[in-house]
């Protein structure tokens, strides 16, 4: 169907379908009409008892009501904004039956063609609303009210024969159209008439502000809507399986997010009572909700990136999953994107790099490659992410780490540092030393491989100064790559440093960093193995004294909570890596003779730190995760270290 780029009481015109035989206006089919029996004196839009199983009833519980066509007056036109699959026909109608509660109100009739569409229509109306309608202030308000449904005859649904579903009408625009309009963010705000008990929604303090402020808060109350509307399928057994933009819709009447469309909800448990367990239910329940959880998470990403809304740039993403690559390593992939076209600030990057990087947690945890490590609806509800300044999170120490490594990253983005800054990365870098997630050289072997980016070294400023060297040699990226030998029994990696360098012109390099590209690179073989000790190597009283200064050091406000120690032990669990022979080559694109090599060279060892130079100096690693890693050199300056996908650079 497509979709024209009006206003939202404009439409497109129906076009008829290329099924044989059915009609484009259900309202003028032979085959549509309802066939009352004669004692019937009452309206067919009367509620029909509980059926049978095979029928279409949803149970006593939950009377479903069913229309006749003749109830209805179908409008010519759809509006862009809702949404149909290929097996289904959209239409907008007015019930105009006096006797009906919706007299006179706006409905969806959403015409199922397949026999597989007829099986979720009559799953809306005998699972999904049987479930859902023990709570109905919860269902009218989070989800997408199914009405009734028009079917021919009084046998059920046949597989031959037209099944509509009716159900409610929550303006033109899908959520995706929404977010699509040029000024998405005044119109939202206006129907959603954000007014003081809005704000108290989302433990906000601020009604407006700067623009990633007022974004932040209208972001926080939509996806605390869906999670909600989310969680409230979760807890009756069912879950979504089709989350998407298009299947989400905003409410002007009572200001909610609904979520639609139930028909294709499932049941957690499996409708097979021979092959059904307990165990088997309850994988199954994990399962469909860990799926849901990743829909929620794709339409988060999209509301915040409003470059995820392109096609390429989602398969992109897409496929960075698909792949199997780690979400904690999303802001270093998308860092790309996200500045091609906007150097100065990307608002969706500033809005998951506020309250340490939050944000970024809340969509890895939404998107984990493991199912079984995906958040839930309550917890993400409580993720530091979606709730305001006036609502006291405790974040868990999984929190605390994550936010201290991402302010780490974006401070050592800045590039340039006073030295009150170097000594907060220091400080930061020896927190997370404390910290470290897996002291086990068991957990280093499985997360070590992989290319590691250069991100900031505590000894040494990383590329020029205020030195006027000749050549001009700018420094590009600087990696670090393990690879480990599957052949060997032993746990032998092999290393390879990469540090990308530019020779600029001279005469013009203040403002032309154009140049001649160049790559040097160092190769070693290491071996892992269980760390030496990394503070101190006595265990003197002089050690003991300095480990409980150290403490005192480390463990004070905020952090004494988090690591839950009273004082540091004598020595940080380390890994040691031990290498062999170099091998150093270098290329470039421009020809260079010798004395000019040498001086690239020296000048490449001046502005790199050494232990990336020669390997040889990184004597022991202290901190390890999915995304960062620290190691220490032999004069004891600390590396920081980012994964750097090989996606994220092609």
């Amino acid at each position: 169907m497509p979709v024209a780029a009006a206003r939202p009481s404009t439409g497109v015109g129906l076009a008829r379908p290329s099924h044989g035989g059915v009609s484009a206006r259900p309202c003028r089919g032979r085959r549509l009409r309802v066939e009352a029996s004669s004692s019937a004196s009452a309206s067919s839009s009367t509620p029909v008892p509980a059926a049978s199983n095979e029928g279409v009833g949803a149970g006593p519980s939950c009377p479903v009501v069913r229309f006749g066509m003749d109830d209805f007056a179908v409008a010519d036109r759809v509006s862009v904004g809702l949404h149909g699959r290929s097996d289904e026909l959209i239409f907008e109608a007015t019930v105009r039956d006096p006797s009906s509660e919706l007299y006179g109100s706006t409905v969806v009739l959403r015409q199922l063609m397949s026999s597989q569409a007829k099986r979720r229509g009559r799953r809306a109306l005998e699972v999904v609303l049987k479930k859902l309608a023990r709570r109905q202030m919860m269902y009218h308000s989070y989800a997408m009210q199914v009405h009734g449904y028009v079917t021919p005859g009084d046998d059920g649904v046949q597989d031959d024969c037209p099944f509509i579903l009716v159900h409610g009408y929550h303006g033109s625009y899908s959520l995706r159209h929404w977010l699509q309009l040029s000024d998405w963010l005044p119109t939202l705000e206006a129907t959603l008439a954000l007014d003081e008990d809005q704000v108290r929604r989302v433990g906000d303090d601020s009604v407006g502000g700067p623009a990633v402020t007022r974004q932040l808060r209208l972001i926080r109350i939509l996806m605390r809507d869906l999670l909600i509307g989310v969680n409230y399928l979760h807890i009756h057994g069912l879950a979504h399986t089709e989350l998407r933009l298009e299947n989400v819709h905003v409410s002007p009447i009572d200001k909610h997010v609904k979520v639609g469309i139930l028909g294709n909800a499932v049941d957690f448990h499996d409708s097979d009572p021979k092959s059904s367990t307990l165990t088997s239910n309850d994988e199954r329940r994990k399962m469909m909700i860990a799926f849901d959880m990743r829909c929620v998470g794709f339409i988060m990403g999209k509301m915040v990136l409003r470059e995820l809304m392109d096609s390429s740039t989602f398969l992109k993403f897409k496929s960075f999953l698909t792949k199997g690559d780690d979400p904690a390593c999303l802001r270093e992939f998308l860092l790309p994107i996200l500045c091609q076209n906007s150097p100065s600030g990307n608002i969706g990057l500033q809005m998951l790099d506020r309250h340490w990087g939050a944000g970024w947690n809340l969509l890895a945890l939404l998107l984990a490659t493991k199912p079984d490590k995906r958040i839930s609806c309550v917890d993400a509800l409580r993720h530091p992410f979606l709730c305001g300044p006036k609502w006291r999170i405790n974040p868990s120490v999984d929190v605390i780490r994550w936010g201290l490594g991402s302010t780490a990253v974006r401070m050592a983005e800045d590039y340039i540092y006073g030295w009150h800054q170097r000594r907060r990365l220091a400080y930061f870098v020896e927190l997370m030393e404390v910290l470290n997630p897996n002291p086990r050289t068991e957990n280093w072997l499985d997360i070590l491989p992989g290319r590691w980016r250069l991100l900031y070294c505590t000894g040494r400023h990383i590329g020029l100064t205020l030195r006027q060297p000749s050549p001009r040699i700018l420094i590009t990226d600087v990696f670090l790559t393990f690879e480990q030998n599957t052949e060997s029994i032993d746990p032998v990696f092999s290393l390879t440093s990469d540090i990308g360098f530019k020779i600029m012109v001279e005469s013009d390099w203040p403002h032309d960093k154009s140049g001649s590209e160049g790559t040097l690179s160092v190769t070693s073989s290491a071996r892992i193995a269980t760390g030496r000790i990394y503070i101190h190597e006595q265990d003197g009283n002089d050690s003991r004294v300095t480990s409980s200064r150290s403490s005192r050091r480390y463990l004070r406000g905020k952090w004494r909570k988090v690591s839950k120690m009273k004082e540091l032990p004598a020595s940080l669990p380390t890994v040691n890596i031990s290498m062999d022979e170099l091998d150093v080559s270098m290329s470039c694109n421009s020809t260079l003779n010798v004395k000019s090599a040498q001086k690239v060279l020296q000048e490449i060892r001046t502005q790199t730190p050494p232990e990336m130079f020669d390997l040889s100096k990184i004597v022991c690693g202290t901190y390890v995760d999915a995304r960062l890693m620290i190691l220490r050199g032999v004069n004891g300056s600390a590396l920081l270290f980012t994964r750097s996908n090989c996606t994220a650079d092609s």
